[in-house]
């Protein structure tokens, strides 16, 4: 299970389990990626549900 997070300066890919982890990424600061991942944190509920859903899991 993974997610996308889309910047204008680039992009980054997230595992979520068994825990959240920098996938990889192209162009976004170490500040960005930080960023990123905490918004990934405050709505994981919300994405592994989503993820659940449009896959059938």
């Amino acid at each position: 299970m993974h997610v996308h997070v889309a910047h204008p300066d680039g992009e980054a890919k997230f595992w979520l389990e068994p825990t959240i982890a920098l996938a990889t990424h192209t162009g976004l600061s170490a500040k960005e990626l930080a960023e990123a991942e905490r918004v990934v944190a405050r709505h994981i509920k919300e994405i592994t549900d989503a993820w659940n859903k449009h896959f059938g899991r």
